[in-house]
């Protein structure tokens, strides 16, 4: 280990005051006993004066109302150079009216968004960037990430780099080996919110568990050393961005590969997809798996298509048989979650992000003004309300990239996908959803 990585670990009074705070406010919140790090990591200083630093930024964008838009350092994730050409359904052959694909778009634009893509029937049938969006942008994903960790581990699993979702993740962090409550984390439970870690929260301090998992440039560490369990693991859900950011470390380790590497080669190359960026803790250090990359819009559009599809890509299966099939299964614990998607489920008008039936300081719960009107719908949703809709039962996938509606304006869950399923002449024999 170089001198700039080590670490010591010492008991420091003043930063348990402060996390014991810190836990107290979230024990009120969420009603239960919260667990309080024995101890901190204290890194370099040359780390903590980097983490100081990203710390102020993130305050400054959050006074503005912001997150952080601007991050060092990048990591190049190579794709497909030109990318393959997507099949484009003439005009005169859409299977969609005009007149409803202009109403998604109007309504797509007044929702502040960036692009939006519907495909159907193996074609794309529109495309439409707005503003100074152009097709190569890199569109910043935010928790459209976490969906990715999920195909990211099915196609580990197909490779044979991991047995399967209930392997133990201690099999790949064997610091956690002896500690009975870790060692019961399951792979599934780092895609499902199943973790029994800290739950999502907002802090500005630079002694919370939540920024140091986020901002520190040995983030990895803090996760596998400090980052407080507060639930058994498989007992209940709660949204962490550190159980995402967790999936690199299992990934790296599993393959031997970097995260970047292996998005690229295993994924990517054989989707024919174009590459873009992810964040790294560190220059050569470990990715930000649970928020950080940044991709193009046709890219997000084609791993949508592969989940439709069930994992094939052509005459290539990326992902185990039935895996998209566990994929779109939510837990007893939040039915409307599955690994890294949301899915339709039984209709609520509000559905909350970080859990289903409390709102969170981080996202309001996300409007629905109707059921969705196919039941097998699911869903990339991330921050901003950044969606990929995939519709198996009408060969329909509808993606919008954004930022949340200007003042005024409340995002619509249910509104581009039940506008083109209305639109559909198989609407009828499509399964219909749950009330």
């Amino acid at each position: 280990m170089t001198s700039s990585a080590m670490f010591n670990i010492r008991i420091m009074t003043g930063r348990i005051l402060c996390a014991f705070g810190l836990m107290a406010v979230m024990v009120s919140a969420y009603a239960r006993e919260a667990y309080v790090p024995e101890q901190v990591m204290l890194f370099s200083p040359e780390d903590e004066a980097v983490y100081q630093q990203r710390l102020s930024a993130l305050r400054e964008a959050r006074r503005v109302g912001r997150g952080l838009t601007e991050y060092s350092p990048l990591e190049r994730v190579e794709g497909a150079d030109p990318e393959n050409d997507l099949p484009i359904v003439p005009s005169e052959r859409r299977s969609l009216p005009m007149d409803a694909l202009k109403e998604a778009g109007a309504y797509a634009e007044k929702m502040n968004s960036t692009s939006l893509l519907i495909w159907r029937n193996g074609k794309l049938e529109y495309e439409r960037y707005f503003g100074t969006t152009t097709r190569d942008e890199l569109l910043v994903a935010r928790s459209l990430a976490k969906p990715l960790t999920a195909i990211v581990v099915g196609r580990a699993i197909e490779l044979g780099y991991i047995r399967g979702l209930d392997q133990p993740v201690s099999d790949f962090i064997p610091e956690w080996r002896g500690d009975e409550r870790r060692e019961q984390m399951l792979i599934r439970h780092m895609l499902d919110m199943r973790s029994g870690f800290l739950p999502q929260s907002r802090s500005d301090h630079a002694d919370s568990p939540l920024n140091r998992a986020y901002l520190h440039p040995r983030h990895d560490q803090v996760i596998i050393h400090e980052y407080p369990l507060v639930d058994q693991p498989g007992s209940r859900f709660e949204y962490s961005n550190a159980t995402s950011q967790l999936v690199a470390v299992v990934i790296e380790r599993a393959t031997g590969m970097r995260y970047a590497s292996f998005i690229s080669e295993k994924i990517l190359l054989p989707l024919g997809a174009a590459g873009g960026k992810v964040w790294v803790n560190r220059e050569g250090g470990t990715a930000h798996a649970g928020c950080c990359i940044l991709l193009p819009a046709r890219t997000w559009l084609r791993l949508g298509i592969l989940l439709l599809q069930d994992g094939q890509w052509g005459e290539h299966r990326l992902l185990p048989t039935g895996y998209v099939a566990e994929m779109r299964t939510g837990t007893e614990q939040n039915i409307y979650y599955g690994l890294g998607v949301y899915v339709a489920g039984p209709y609520t008008e509000r559905r909350g992000f970080t859990h289903p039936d409390r709102p969170s300081a981080l996202s309001p719960p996300v409007l629905h003004s109707e059921p969705y009107l196919a039941e097998d719908l699911f869903m990339f949703d991330g921050n901003g309300n950044q969606v990929v809709y995939i519709v198996p039962s009408a060969q329909l996938v509808i993606m919008r990239t954004g930022n949340r509606p200007g003042p005024g304006h409340e995002w619509d869950n249910s509104i581009l996908p039940n506008l083109v399923l209305r639109a559909l002449p198989v609407l009828e024999a499509a399964p219909q959803a749950v009330h």
